[in-house]
């Protein structure tokens, strides 16, 4: 197993424990946007195929702190474990990473009660990928949006297609801010730029609108848009 000798740039640099596709998606991303990554796996041959994708892969057993403290873990602020059914390496990797003093752990969890062990034991971020994957699919679907991202403190941002009430007129006419209690922020015609939503902004036909607010005025407004839209 190498051992890291050059400490790597805090500011732009992370650990990413689990070559499944979350782990994978992770750090390909980060690797993407410039970061230099270490991704572990006890599975030599997922170290390998990922090897020409990642500035570091490498074979270890992270449920052994010895083994992370070899890998020169302690020297990163941020860690992501991304390990998948097995509970127990999960709990352990991420205790590891407390005691060597990661400052920011994110942790993938399975399911809800895992979630909260991963939370008791000092992840500092739980991340369930199939559960919220699952609740935006059904806000998409019953809202009539293109896109949606919820946040933990009930605040939202969506994207869908303007209602016919408001095309044609600009933002401060159509008021919707004081009639949904949502606040557009974008309008997105197709094949164009997105462009800063301002009061004068004059919203066309087909156009999509960017909006966020509270979940439940941006569900309100989606679903009404929505029925205008058929009606």
């Amino acid at each position: 197993m190498p051992v890291r000798s050059r400490r790597p740039d805090r500011s732009r640099s992370a650990l990413v424990v689990g070559l499944g596709r979350f782990g994978t998606s992770v750090a390909s991303s980060l690797v993407d946007q410039g970061w230099e990554v270490i991704a572990v796996d006890e599975s030599q041959e997922l170290v390998q195929r990922w090897s020409d994708a990642i500035t570091f892969t490498v074979q270890a057993d992270t449920t052994d702190q010895e083994a992370l403290e070899q890998l020169g873990a302690g020297t990163f602020d941020r860690a992501v474990v991304a390990i998948g059914t097995d509970i127990e390496a999960s709990v352990l990797t991420v205790v590891n990473l407390v005691d060597i003093g990661v400052s920011e752990i994110w942790a993938k969890a399975i399911n809800s009660q895992h979630a909260r062990i991963l939370q008791r034991i000092g992840a500092h971020h739980v991340v369930l990928p199939e559960s919220a994957m699952g609740a935006r699919v059904a806000h998409m679907l019953t809202g009539s949006m293109t896109d949606y991202l919820e946040f933990d403190d009930g605040f939202a941002i969506a994207r869908t297609t303007a209602p016919p009430s408001a095309c044609g007129r600009t933002l401060a006419e159509s008021a919707l801010r004081t009639k949904f209690g949502i606040t557009v922020v974008g309008v997105k015609a197709s094949a164009q730029d997105f462009d800063y939503a301002r009061p004068e902004t004059v919203v066309r036909s087909g156009e999509e609108l960017v909006i966020c607010g509270p979940t439940a005025k941006v569900d309100a407004f989606c679903a009404a848009a929505s029925a205008e839209r058929a009606s």
